[in-house]
């Protein structure tokens, strides 16, 4: 594989990122086939791991800790913290109290004394960034962790971030892990363009479009067993399968399966640094790694274009962060004493 830099780290990482979300209980639950499965992507060529302590509750950093014995050394390995891992209000969140906490518990799961890159899995309105930047940095200093990122941040607070960290003295994100693929562009507008300002690398999920680029879920025919089909209202699937329909006449003409279009496009952005692959079974790493290669040319870029246009999502992206300024009612909208007496 052609190795990239990631951001201004330094680090050398593989354009394909492993994702480690459906090992365990969320996806596979045989460790030993999991494990198979990383050591396979590995021999590949991909040097680049990620994962999160809420993945499984920790059974994927215990996984991943497993399948890493004796090559350690030659990983990139990514772990994140943000997510509740209990039903107590104080292990979850952006604040200094849990991600010491955090780290120490993924450090333990993943058997190893350092994380290459440790990352905010989403932001947290509770939780001011210096605190949490002041944190990160303590990690940094310890030696327990050499790089910090964000996940799924909006452009804006990348911005503040990066302020806070100049101005305070604090070590600063240096990655950003947001969603892109070609049926959600809406990155493209700002996050990509701000990562690459500021030389954060980009290791961007979902290049699969939360499945819909496989090419296997049809207008009209996906399985009732795929978790779209439970709630189309929720995602707005027809939307979405509208593009996909449109794309497979041009992957069959590309003489490309849809994976190796969709994985394609994700890497070609000079503002992606790694697209994660979140593969469940070998079939499906095989299927992956054999797209690694894949170049697309810039007509077919054009035409991809045309049918989803840059910048843009085909629907809602609603696996992504909404800001409390959206999802929160009273924020959006005027006390009725005012809207009355206006």
């Amino acid at each position: 594989m052609k190795y990239r830099t990631l951001g201004r780290t330094g680090i050398r990482v593989s354009p394909y990122c492993l994702g480690a979300m459906m090992f365990g209980a969320m996806g596979n639950p045989d460790h030993d086939d999991s494990i198979r499965i990383i050591h396979r992507a590995l021999d590949a060529g991909i040097n680049f791991v990620d994962t999160a302590d809420a993945y499984s509750l920790g059974e994927s950093e215990e996984i991943v800790g497993k399948a890493l014995k004796g090559r350690r050394d030659n990983i990139v390995l990514a772990s994140k913290a943000h997510l509740p891992m209990s039903d107590d209000p104080n292990h979850r969140g952006n604040s200094r109290r849990w991600i010491i906490t955090a780290v120490e518990n993924s450090l333990r799961r993943l058997e190893t004394d350092h994380l290459d890159l440790y990352q905010i899995h989403r932001p947290d309105p509770t939780a001011d960034v210096e605190e949490t930047l002041s944190a990160l940095s303590d990690l940094i200093h310890s030696g327990k962790v050499r790089a910090i990122g964000t996940s799924s941040f909006p452009a804006s607070e990348i911005v503040e971030a990066q302020w806070v960290a100049e101005r305070r003295g604090h070590e600063r994100f240096r990655t950003e892990q947001p969603p892109y693929s070609i049926i959600n562009r809406s990155i493209e507008r700002e996050v990509l363009p701000v990562c690459q300002r500021y030389g954060m690398g980009t290791l961007v999920w979902s290049p699969l479009g939360q499945g819909l680029l496989t090419g296997r879920f049809r207008k009209g025919k996906q399985s009732d067993g795929h978790r779209f089909s439970l709630m189309p209202h929720h995602f707005d699937v027809e939307r979405k399968l509208d593009v996909v329909e449109q794309l497979i006449p041009l992957a069959e003409e590309a003489g490309l399966p849809m994976t190796h279009l969709a994985m394609a496009f994700a890497i070609a952005h000079p503002g992606v640094t790694s697209a994660i692959i979140g593969p469940r079974t070998m079939e499906q790493l095989d299927d992956l790694l054999a797209s690694a290669d894949v170049t697309l040319d810039d007509e077919i870029l054009d035409r991809i274009d045309e049918i989803a246009p840059p910048g843009t999502d085909s629907g809602p992206n609603e696996v992504t962060y909404a800001p409390p300024a959206v999802t929160t009612v009273s924020l959006r909208r005027r006390p009725v004493a005012e809207r009355s007496a206006a």
